[in-house]
């Protein structure tokens, strides 16, 4: 085979976790292909998910503060304010573009090849992409998830749409339907409610985000309620049919067992993710998949049933996170090129990019007592915080669960503003292996929310703290 298309590494997706393996192993020197189907690196999370979803969500923060509650500050805006929604829609391209090309300047910058294209693996150490065989020492699939459907509910991507399209709205929808309440639900409801659509949001269990801690989910759901979001929860869509430019939903209240039929103008279906892995040949190479969620499985290493073929991010066991993809990108890096760093995936945090914002980092209350472990408790409500009196963001708490026996953080939830900054504190004490003490006897600047988290570990500690 000509030199020219012999590699240490070929990564198959150019995701989070694709493109962070990609450099890392270049990095490491080694000799490395990451072919990407879309034209722009960066994955779901950079082009359709994490990043243009956030850009919207701080347009529509900033909007819904400057419509609402600028007076209560002193700031007298003259005049209607008003959303000039292909302004922020191109917005939110341009930041996408920023980043996607800053990726591909890293690649520049890291001498990773890229090739655009659909892979399919052939061999062990094969893959083929538009007519071409490339030849690795090593594979890997990084090529993520996509959205999940349901039954009788046809995404077109203009009425009824997944989380993408509901990214490319040309007018803000009277009324709107979210199917299901979890992470993305939750938050591009969030964004459309914001500007100023009736969303109502329909979930099939009892609970909003039904991994959240239930303390933190009560008051989530409080709030979001407060915010004018409708829910119908214990709710099932059965059917969707388009009628006269609505989308009417056939659903089934799964506890009184009544059926409604109800009409809106755009639907989004946002029930979970499922892995990606179509076309890639796995199946004939006999790599072993886990039928109950389509998940590829993998050892310690992250190596397959087949040799030389690894997989990480959403195509295996584990939540969908761009920065679980990530890390688990940089570890495989490490551990190819003959380090052997460790992952703890008791560590990773989960963040909702509402407002308030929910984080969380090990595990939950519930989780605690269903597994006999005993815990110690600390609760620190930012109404006590100084930083958020200033600012006004009084809402929320900071949780600390600790071992009564050695102190050791076992677990942070945070809903607030900034939560999503906050937990790095959390999970870095959490990896370090920190008692509560040892926040509490840290110095935290002041004014900042950050003090919530030394005050709930004071809590959380010796049962007293200062100021509250």
């Amino acid at each position: 085979m000509n030199a020219e298309k012999q590699y240490d590494l070929i990564v198959i997706g150019g995701g989070p976790g694709g493109y962070v393996a990609a450099i890392r192993a270049a990095q490491l020197s080694l000799r490395v292909l990451c072919i990407e189907k879309r034209k722009s690196l960066g994955g779901t999370c950079l082009n359709v998910g994490c990043i243009p979803s956030k850009t919207l969500l701080h347009s529509s923060y900033l909007y819904n503060l400057s419509k609402k509650h600028f007076v209560d500050i002193g700031i007298d805006i003259k005049g209607e304010v008003k959303v000039d929604l292909n302004k922020m829609m191109r917005n939110k391209s341009d930041a996408v573009k920023k980043l996607t090309d800053g990726i591909e300047f890293l690649f520049k910058k890291n001498n990773v090849s890229f090739l655009e294209g659909s892979a399919k693996i052939v061999e062990n150490n094969t893959v083929s992409v538009n007519g071409e065989r490339f030849n690795a020492k090593n594979i890997l699939i990084a090529t993520g998830s996509v959205p999940s459907n349901i039954k009788n509910v046809e995404i077109d991507e203009r009425d009824i749409v997944s989380s993408t399209g509901a990214l490319e709205f040309k007018s803000v929808p009277e009324n709107l339907a979210v199917i299901g309440g979890g992470y993305i639900g939750l938050e591009l409801g969030s964004v459309w409610k914001r500007l100023g659509s009736n969303v109502t949001i329909i979930e099939f269990s009892e609970n909003i985000v039904p991994t959240m801690d239930t303390d933190t989910a009560g008051i989530f759901f409080k709030t979001l309620k407060g915010q004018g979001l409708k829910f119908l929860l214990n709710t099932g869509v059965e059917k969707a049919k388009k009628k006269s430019n609505k989308v009417f939903l056939d659903c089934l209240n799964n506890i009184e067992n009544i059926r409604e039929e109800l009409s809106f103008d755009k639907v989004l279906v946002s029930v979970g993710r499922r892995p990606y892995h179509d076309g890639l040949g796995i199946e004939e190479l006999g790599i072993k998949i886990n039928k109950k969620n389509n998940t590829i499985e993998v050892d310690n290493n992250f190596q397959t049933s087949v040799p030389n073929i690894f997989a990480i991010g959403d195509v295996i066991e584990g939540p969908m996170l761009a920065h679980k993809a990530s890390a688990e990108g940089h570890i495989f890096a490490e551990r190819i090129a003959g380090n052997n760093p460790v992952l703890n995936y008791g560590c990773i945090p989960a963040v909702i990019y509402t407002e308030p914002e929910v984080a969380w980092v090990g595990p939950t209350e519930k989780e605690l007592q269903e597994k006999g472990i005993e815990y110690k408790k600390g609760v620190f409500p930012f109404t006590a915080n100084a930083r958020a009196k200033t600012t006004g963001d009084t809402e929320g708490n900071i949780k600390i669960l600790s071992h009564p026996r050695n102190d050791k953080i076992i677990a942070v939830h945070i809903i607030g503003a900034h939560a999503g900054e906050l937990i790095g504190e959390a999970a870095t004490a959490l990896e370090a292996g920190l008692s509560a003490e040892d926040i509490a006897l840290i110095c935290h600047a002041h004014p900042t929310l950050s003090e919530s988290m030394k005050e709930a570990a004071s809590l959380a500690s010796i049962g007293k703290t200062l100021h509250f």
